[in-house]
């Protein structure tokens, strides 16, 4: 008898796989106990992973909780000096301003002792500043005397103008002759 095969493929054998058995069946109980200890063996290795980088972020963040206690007393200090610092300029600064103004008075007090001490018989007995003018008053021994001061004042360039604004002969003086002036001295803008 001939057989012919029309489905094209053989009659494949069934292959039986090797299972875990005792006495003959597969045992369920040590499969499930297997999966158990590597699961709890995973667990653990997972815990033991996760506890040891909490303990280095907790040695990481005392460490840097000291960093920042030394640091805020660096800061503390670096805070300190910036205010003694700022205390020390602003004196520096006050002092500068206050030589720069002072060049203006003292040079004033300067060119009008100068221009006195040169001029003969002429002793001032008040000096006033107003606004943009100087007002002199003295006494001289005589009449040019006063107009030799006026001169020596407009040679200074220290003034835009001297101006007499009276000039009178003092009785109160009986042995010699003396005059009582009052000069306004405008001064040069800056």
């Amino acid at each position: 008898m001939i057989r012919i095969n029309l489905l094209g493929l053989p009659k494949s054998k069934k292959i039986k796989r090797p299972t875990i058995t005792i006495g003959g069946a597969p045992n369920v109980g040590v499969i499930i106990a297997a999966i158990l200890v590597i699961t709890a063996a995973g667990n653990y290795y997972y815990y033991w992973t996760l506890n040891s980088k909490g303990t280095q972020l907790q040695r990481q963040l005392e460490t840097a909780n000291a960093e920042n206690k030394k640091l805020s007393a660096v800061k503390a200090r670096y805070v300190e000096r910036q205010k003694q610092y700022d205390a020390y300029d602003h004196r520096v600064k006050v002092i500068h301003q206050l030589q720069a103004a002072q060049q203006g008075p003292l040079s004033l007090l300067d060119t009008i002792s100068t221009t006195v001490n040169s001029t003969d018989a002429v002793w001032l007995t008040s000096m006033t500043e107003d606004a943009n003018n100087i007002n002199l008053a003295g006494t001289a021994l005589s009449a040019n005397s006063v107009a030799n001061l006026i001169t020596a004042l407009k040679k200074s360039n220290y003034f835009k103008s001297v101006e007499m604004k009276e000039s009178i002969q003092d009785d109160r003086v009986t042995d010699m002759q003396a005059f009582q002036f009052t000069l306004v001295c405008e001064k040069q803008k800056s």
